[in-house]
């Protein structure tokens, strides 16, 4: 069999002359089935040859010489920005410094302009090392370049460095732009207590909180819900509650969040006269309830086997247009199995209409304050393993009812 690769310029066949050897461009064996590659139209200047081989990462680049790049620069011609980018990376990557140097000044020389994503990769790849000083250079070369860019480029380092759970070139990064006289902005403010909230310790975290504050950068929803998340996992509730007032509930822009965290921080120690009495100075204050509000209140009720406070949360969200989801639900049956009153599920249910299909809205954040209910557990599991869509509650609670009778049958006849 014969394989014939068209060539439409003298370029491409003096790139394919230079491929090494132990590369061969057929094989003979008829198993075996091999896809190749088509030679671009400039001389490896095309940037698919590269996101074929692993993207503009360069993680998965192969050895490429940098003649073979580098053909047409006799010519005055340079590869392409994409394809001098990744590799870049690729021999930043590889340890291979001397060669990512090169490329590097090569970029800076011409007339392309690295992108922001890129320059922070790079000064993620010195930082690991703990080569600042090489950083260092590359932030001044940047800046001579086009300072209107390191801002961006220093935000995006701060975040790269603080996503891997480098805390300490995290720290480094924000004293380094803090030196080159640019302020802090409030996206690197917040990525900096959201990375503290996931890597740190809680001290080290509301160090960062004071830190933001005292800045005057407002904490946005993501760093928020980064540093309640954090003292759910340790239990510290008191401390969620008093750094939600800390924060300030009269906030509009992050909706009800901060009610429903102060809610969440009294209902999952079940301290139910302080749970309903911040439930009525959130609906005086202006907030209206929404599901998260009034799941939380229904998870508490539903633990403590309070029917009537239970009912009646039912019939606000009725009366305030609010469809219940598979929490809700699973609240009214908890509390009605608990309670030895399977037989009354049809009339409780009813109230809100069980034959809905099965919807699920509520905020992560209350699971893993609360837990899940046994009826929402057993529920995921059977949808899950039937993978039908067309679930409704009524469904559901009879799979489950049918569950609770023969594990009940087992039990006495054993």
């Amino acid at each position: 069999m014969t394989i014939v690769i068209r060539l439409n310029s003298p370029g491409k066949m003096e790139a394919l002359m230079q491929l090494p050897p132990a590369a061969p461009l057929y094989s003979t064996t008829r198993k075996r089935k091999k896809l190749f590659r088509r030679i671009s139209s400039s001389p490896w200047d095309s940037y698919q040859t590269f996101s074929s081989q692993g993207g503009p990462s360069g993680e998965k680049l192969l050895p490429i010489h940098a003649k073979h790049v580098y053909a047409n620069k006799s010519s005055g011609l340079l590869p392409e920005r994409c394809t001098l980018s990744a590799l870049l990376l690729y021999y930043a990557r590889n340890n291979l410094f001397s060669e990512a140097q090169t490329i590097w000044d090569d970029l800076l020389n011409s007339s392309f302009m690295p992108d922001p994503e890129l320059v922070s990769e790079l000064i993620f790849i010195y930082g690991r090392i703990g080569d600042f000083d090489r950083v260092t250079r590359i932030l001044h070369e940047m800046q001579i370049k086009d300072s209107k860019r390191l801002p961006d480029i220093m935000s995006l380092s701060v975040s790269s460095f603080g996503r891997r759970g480098y805390l300490d070139c995290m720290e480094l990064m924000i004293k380094r732009m803090v030196a080159m006289g640019y302020s802090v902005s409030s996206v690197a403010g917040n990525a900096y207590v959201v990375h503290y909230s996931a890597f740190g310790s809680l001290a080290d975290m509301e160090l960062a909180v004071g830190r933001l504050k005292r800045s005057r950068i407002l904490i946005e929803e993501n760093a928020i819900r980064a540093v309640s998340l954090a003292y759910i996992k340790k239990n510290k509730f008191y401390s969620l509650g008093r750094f939600v007032h800390d924060v300030g509930l009269g906030r509009k822009n992050v909706g009800n969040l901060l009610w429903n965290l102060l809610l969440l921080s009294y209902g999952a120690k079940f301290k139910m006269k302080s749970l309903q009495r911040e439930f009525v100075r959130m609906v005086e204050s202006g907030f209206c309830p929404d599901l998260d509000t009034f799941n939380i209140r229904a998870l508490a009720f539903s633990r403590m086997c309070l029917m009537w406070d239970l009912h009646l949360s039912l019939e606000h969200m009725k009366h305030d247009g609010i469809c219940p989801d598979l929490v809700t639900y699973g609240c009214v049956v908890d509390a009605y199995m608990d309670r030895r009153l399977g037989r009354n599920l049809r009339f409780a249910l009813g109230k809100i209409g069980w034959d809905c299909p099965v919807s699920m809205r509520t905020d992560p954040l209350v699971f893993e304050a609360m837990g899940k209910g046994e009826f929402h557990s057993s529920s995921e599991v059977v949808m899950e393993y039937w993978g039908r869509k067309d679930w409704t509650y009524e469904m559901l609670v009879s799979v489950y009812l049918k569950k609770k009778f023969r594990s009940n049958q087992i039990f006495w006849n054993y």
